[in-house]
């Protein structure tokens, strides 16, 4: 299964190996709860010896309760770990439900009745613990250590054993390449995967640490040792049953329920429970410790009394400073998360965990998220609404004022003074009343999407659901406002000149076309412009928020990539506009072209300059969409294997 782990024994204070895992009650827990049995079950076996079908090769470790060779299986003939401990618990029955790259493989157990001894045959997983790996870290300089640091751990544990390291695969080159906060961001995700495909199945682990996460020959983490795992799908197991952990990394909880005198039991802890003793794991591969001050105690009831205080307190900032410059924004935040003293506080469940890991391993999409310093993100709640107000209003002011000119100068006045006058009346009415019913739709389509960014901005805790069609919404908000403000252009091109012949009379059948076309050129400038300038907004600031709160999923990807799609083709109506100014200017007569010549030449040259602007915005739209796409996207994937 790995390298040797240090003994329980050698560390009998440290609460790191302390663990619990006789029935709860006073009886047990009272001084005698952490204490490791007099005599390890199989502790006369040596390798050289042969047990029932198994010739013993190599002690890969021991434990407070048991003792783990390399052994050779003579009827399969393959290499196995065998796990030899007394015959007690539900781990086989437990790991047997569980088939998942990132768990150790259980093959099966047979039970010795003559000798009280089980023996558990599983995967033999060559590269060491983490155990190990948390000892290199130490011992290395933090500006010293990197993926490569990983990889030598694996490499160290596969020579002990006589085995040749494996050569430069893909996967190593990729780990070598990665900085030391992304390498445990790398081994994070995949542990919160494993304990997501377990939770799903009713299992917890409930004794997360480092001795307890193999690495496999390439690195790639898995999660062993259910011995105090408790399954809710195997008959006769229950949450009482060899209940346990390590102290260390125990959360609130979980140590709260180990202990006689206080109100928590064993049936609280879930999912939460696991992900927090992942955060102090990760923690303490990142920065060399633990994010608290270890504690002396005399026996384990006094132990677990300070433990359970600090675990109640926020992460101390000395502790924050242990984190290595090169710490992610996004991994701090995600490991804070973890390690929240209110289990509703943290992660609710190891898929959305996994999420954020791979979040923190895409440089450009944990910048989206969480900005690195120097990089601000517009605070507030009510932020988005002037800035979305500005990007929708500039490029339709501007639109409006060359769309009443060019009206006024080629169409009206050319008509009579009556109908001329009631121009400037019918103007000064349609105008604002567009503007007004077309916010209050605005306004309305977006409700959802306000509501539920004001109240994240003020501490509300939404549902998945509610987060889902929020983020959805976002996405969608560019290209609602576009059709809203076209719309609405189109239906002045109709309307206009029908109202100036009820108010007037005398407005030719041809004024009907030239009103509708000019308004719908002035509707492509209200089209395109605002859209780049909301979608960038979008999703540079607004997005990126909801993926703090929640996990993105199959629905992202298809509006992410919809997103896309519609913003190559909102490029090309921006591109089109001057192209429309010139030709249309090339259908006037002779006479009327000096005197619309400026307003055309202004329409021209502003939408070369909006095109401009709109080819430089879909750039950085289009690489941000593809990283929230490859973070939907992967989470997507591991839906699939589950």
């Amino acid at each position: 299964m790995g390298a040797r782990p240090e003994s329980d024994a050698t560390a009998a204070f440290d609460p790191a190996v302390h663990t619990a895992p006789h029935p709860v009650g006073a009886e047990q827990l009272t001084g005698t709860a952490t204490e490791p049995p007099a005599r390890i079950a199989g502790d006369d076996l040596e390798p050289g010896d042969r047990i029932d079908d198994f010739d013993l090769l190599l002690e890969l470790g021991h434990g407070a309760f048991a003792k783990v060779f390399l052994a050779r299986q003579r009827s399969m003939q393959r290499l196995v770990a065998v796990k030899i401990s007394a015959d007690h618990g539900t781990e086989p029955q437990t790991l047997a439900q569980l088939d998942h790259e990132s768990i150790v493989r259980v093959y099966d157990q047979r039970v010795l009745p003559d000798r009280g001894l089980k023996l558990l045959y599983m995967q033999y997983v060559p590269g060491g613990t983490l155990a190990a790996v948390l000892r290199r870290v130490r011992a290395t300089a933090p500006e010293r250590r990197t993926g490569r640091l990983l990889l030598d751990a694996v490499d160290e544990a596969l020579a002990d054993k006589g085995e040749i390291p494996t050569s430069n695969t893909r996967a190593r080159e990729d780990i070598a390449n990665l900085s030391w906060p992304e390498a445990v961001a790398w081994l994070g995700r995949r542990l919160a995967e494993a304990l997501d495909y377990a939770d799903r199945r009713g299992v917890l682990h409930r004794d997360i640490k480092p001795a307890n996460v193999l690495l496999s020959a390439d690195a790639a983490p898995k999660l062993a040792d259910f011995n105090i795992s408790f399954s809710d799908h195997v008959a006769g197991s229950s949450p009482v049953a060899y209940f346990g952990g390590s102290l260390a990394y125990m959360s609130p909880e979980h140590l709260e329920a180990s202990h006689p005198q206080l109100p928590g039991t064993v049936n609280d802890l879930d999912t939460r429970s696991d992900i927090y003793a992942l955060g102090v794991m990760l923690w303490e591969l990142l920065t060399g410790r633990r994010p608290f001050p270890p504690v002396e105690a005399k026996d384990a009831q006094g132990s677990v009394e300070q433990l359970l205080e600090l675990r109640r307190r926020p992460i101390s900032p000395r502790y924050l400073a242990d984190l290595p410059p090169d710490c992610p924004a996004s991994l701090c935040r995600v490991l804070k998360t973890c390690l929240e003293p209110r289990r509703a506080d943290r992660w609710a469940n190891g898929a959305e965990l996994a999420q954020q890991f791979e979040l923190c391993l895409d440089p450009r999409a944990r910048d989206l998220v969480d900005p690195p310093p120097g990089r601000r993100r517009p605070s507030g709640p009510l932020w988005p609404i002037p800035i979305l107000a500005i990007a929708i209003a500039v490029p339709n002011l501007a639109a409006a004022g060359y769309n009443y000119y060019y009206n006024k100068t080629l169409i009206v006045g050319k008509l009579t003074p009556e109908v001329q006058r009631s121009f400037h009346d019918v103007a000064r009415v349609l105008y604002p009343l567009a503007i007004v019913v077309a916010t209050a739709l605005i306004l309305y389509t977006a409700r959802h999407l306000i509501r539920v960014s004001i109240g994240l901005h003020t501490g509300r805790d939404y549902p998945d659901a509610t987060l889902a069609g929020a983020r959805i919404d976002a996405l969608r908000l560019g290209n609602r406002v576009a059709g809203i403000a076209f719309v609405f252009w189109v239906l002045g091109g109709v309307v206009f000149p029908v109202m100036l012949n009820i108010v007037a009379g005398g407005v030719p059948r041809g004024t009907y076309t030239h009103f509708l076309l000019s308004l719908v050129v002035c509707g492509a400038v209200a089209l395109a412009y605002p859209y780049f300038a909301i979608t960038w907004y979008v999703v540079r600031f607004l997005y990126p928020v909801f993926l703090v709160h929640g996990r993105s999923d199959a629905a992202d990807v298809v509006h992410l990539r919809r997103l896309a799609q519609h913003t190559g083709r909102y490029l090309t109506v921006a591109a089109a506009v001057p192209l429309v100014g010139v030709t249309g200017i090339s259908f006037l007569p002779a006479s009327d072209i000096e005197s619309v010549v400026w307003a055309v030449r202004v329409l021209c040259v502003g939408g070369i300059v909006g095109f401009v602007l709109a080819y430089v915005l879909y750039g950085v739209i289009e690489q941000d969409l593809q990283a929230f796409e490859r973070i939907a996207a992967a989470s997507d994937t591991d839906d699939d294997h589950r």
